[in-house]
C-alpha cells in the first residue's frame, strides 16, 4: 500500500501527480508491482529510482503534482521534518499508473444513467 496526505489525493485523482519522493531504510516497492492509494484504488509502479534530493528537477516537481520545484522541496522538508535529516534513509522517486479511469471508476451511475459523486 502506498499512503499519501489527503491534501494530495486529489492531484493523484486528477492524473497531475504521477509520482512520489519518498524517503525509506530500503527499497519498498519494485516496478511492475501493483498497489493500491486508499481513497483513489489500484495502481502501478511504473519505476523506482534512488535520487539524490538535490539533483530533482522542476519536471520532477510537475510530475509530482508541484508548480515549482522550490514547492516540491518544501513539502519534502515539511513531510520529513523528523527523518533523521536523511542520514538513515534513502530518497526514492517512486513513479505510478492508476489501473482505472477515475471519472468513470469514482462516480456510480443513477437510475438516468448519469454519473453522479457517491458520498
Amino acid at each position: 500500500m502506498l499512503l499519501f496526505k489527503k491534501e494530495f489525493l486529489p492531484a493523484i485523482r486528477q492524473g497531475r501527480k504521477r509520482q512520489t519522493i519518498r524517503l525509506w531504510p530500503y527499497r519498498r516497492m519494485r516496478p511492475g508491482q501493483r498497489s493500491y492509494i486508499p481513497g483513489v484504488g489500484p495502481i502501478r509502479i511504473v519505476a523506482v529510482e534512488p535520487i539524490r534530493l538535490e539533483e530533482l528537477t522542476e519536471e520532477d516537481a510537475r510530475a509530482d503534482g508541484f508548480e515549482s520545484l522550490e514547492q516540491l522541496h518544501q513539502a519534502l522538508r515539511r513531510i520529513y521534518a523528523q527523518a533523521d535529516s536523511g542520514k538513515n534513509y534513502q530518497p526514492y522517486r517512486v513513479r505510478f499508473e492508476l489501473l482505472f479511469s477515475p471519472a468513470a471508476e469514482n462516480y456510480p451511475q443513477t437510475s438516468s444513467g448519469q454519473n453522479s459523486p457517491s458520498a
